[in-house]
């Protein structure tokens, strides 16, 4: 089976070698570059990486669509420049049997360290991610929080993807800054609606399921830190799209 890999990214001279070096296994690396400013676009190109420039345009989906357009392979895994594919990983997918329908798609965990600590627990340890398809299977949707519509099989590998974000507090928080006002865009546009008991509940819930119900307790510090950020990613989606609907 020929593969092709794709590589989103902006600013991640820190993340993109090792992320190139980790795919290796695949028959091209494809990379659109969001404009950075940094010594991303060099890096990728001495790994061999096909780099096309386009601007994000805060529309994940459409970017991932542009980079379908650009490979040539049969199949096509999508990948984080923060995102590693171990050994055991790649050779489960060269090992995928060439009979396999080329509308399947198949799910990856992923395993995210932060600050030094692998999360087993909340919604960091429990994250399951549809990364791998034929190149017709379907299409991504949605501008952020976006997932590809693979209309055919599904199914999943057992060896995850190595994940390492937000390895400062401040990344961490620019991160959820940056989401949280792509999130109410998309909350709008789908005609969802934010009101004062969504503001209020929505983080206390947000912060209760992933500390309690998904046990992020059992991560100590770094999961106590991670659960009040995705809460705090709530209070900020749901007050900012507030803010935009009293402007309309």
């Amino acid at each position: 089976m020929s593969i092709s890999a794709v590589v989103l990214s902006k600013n991640e001279e820190k993340n993109i070698k090792e992320c190139l070096e980790s795919l290796k296994f695949c028959n091209e690396i494809i990379v659109v570059d969001d404009f950075s400013q940094d010594d991303t676009v060099r890096i990728a190109k001495s790994s061999g990486a096909k780099v096309y420039s386009r601007r994000l345009n805060n529309d994940f989906a459409a970017q991932r669509n542009y980079a379908l357009d650009k490979c040539s392979s049969e199949w096509i895994l999508f990948t984080d420049a923060d995102e590693r594919i171990t050994e055991r990983l790649a050779a489960e997918i060269a090992n995928i049997n060439n009979q396999t329908s080329k509308d399947t798609g198949f799910y990856i965990r992923r395993e995210d360290t932060i600050w030094g600590k692998r999360l087993k627990h909340g919604e960091f340890g429990t994250t399951l991610l549809l990364r791998l398809a034929g190149k017709d299977a379907g299409k991504w949707k949605r501008a952020v929080h976006e997932y590809w519509d693979v209309k055919g099989k599904k199914g999943q590998l057992k060896n995850p993807i190595l994940h390492y974000p937000h390895q400062s507090l401040r990344e961490f928080i620019s991160a959820v800054n940056w989401h949280s006002s792509l999130h109410s865009e998309a909350n709008l546009k789908e005609g969802k609606k934010s009101n004062i008991f969504k503001i209020i509940l929505y983080p206390k819930l947000k912060f209760l399921n992933n500390w309690i119900i998904k046990r992020g307790f059992l991560d100590g510090t770094e999961g106590f830190v991670a659960a009040l950020m995705m809460s705090f990613h709530s209070f900020l989606a749901w007050s900012k799209q507030w803010i935009k609907q009293q402007e309309k």
